[in-house]
């Protein structure tokens, strides 16, 4: 079962400050009652996205420029608090194909990597001058180079950092563990007859 291989993610970003944002934020937790990730999209950041209406915040997801974000810029420690697989699922199914930070907690790294979520990481210094450039120039696109272990905006670019691991398994399509698991479904039965 071939993946896409995900060697950069090019799009417009969408700056969403701060550090320690919890899964708790990223989705809450009454919208996780459904028995599939179907439709989490919609409720990323929902709290910080709505009133109590259900009218529009000035959340930067909410902004013209934001519309159709498929790059998330963040700070320290993104995707910490509960576990909850949920988190990755809900900004994956909103279009975020990479996520750019200075450090991400564990679990959500891996949850969102075996999405196929580019999750790459930036000193402070960088993510501010990624974060000043975007907010001078509101819905232009940038680049997460995966291959390359770069972020390019504007004429400038920063370096990121990527497990080699998870880089290789990004750029060379091998990022969800059960398609690897499925496509080799043959061979695990022979080896398991050989044991048993």
């Amino acid at each position: 079962m071939a993946l896409e291989k995900i060697t950069s993610v090019r799009s417009v970003p969408v700056v969403v400050p701060g550090d320690d944002i919890d899964t708790d934020r990223i989705i809450p937790a009454r919208f996780l009652k459904s028995i599939t990730f179907d439709g989490l999209g919609e409720f990323a950041f929902y709290d910080e996205r709505k009133h109590a209406d259900g009218s529009d915040t000035d959340h930067p997801m909410n902004a013209p420029a934001a519309q159709g974000a498929g790059i998330l810029v963040t700070g320290m420690n993104f995707g910490c608090g509960s576990s909850r697989e949920h988190a990755p699922q809900a900004l994956w199914r909103r279009g975020i194909k990479a996520v750019i930070a200075g450090s991400f907690a564990e679990i959500f790294f891996g949850n969102a990597t075996t999405l196929g979520v580019a999750c790459v990481c930036a000193d402070r210094e960088a993510l501010n001058r990624i974060e000043s450039w975007v907010a001078e120039n509101p819905g232009q696109p940038i680049e997460v180079d995966v291959d390359k272990l770069c972020v390019r905006f504007g004429e400038a670019s920063v370096p990121v950092t990527l497990p080699a691991a998870v880089r290789n398994a990004l750029i060379n399509g091998r990022w969800d563990p059960i398609a690897d698991l499925l496509e080799n479904a043959e061979k695990i039965k022979t080896l398991a007859g050989k044991v048993a």
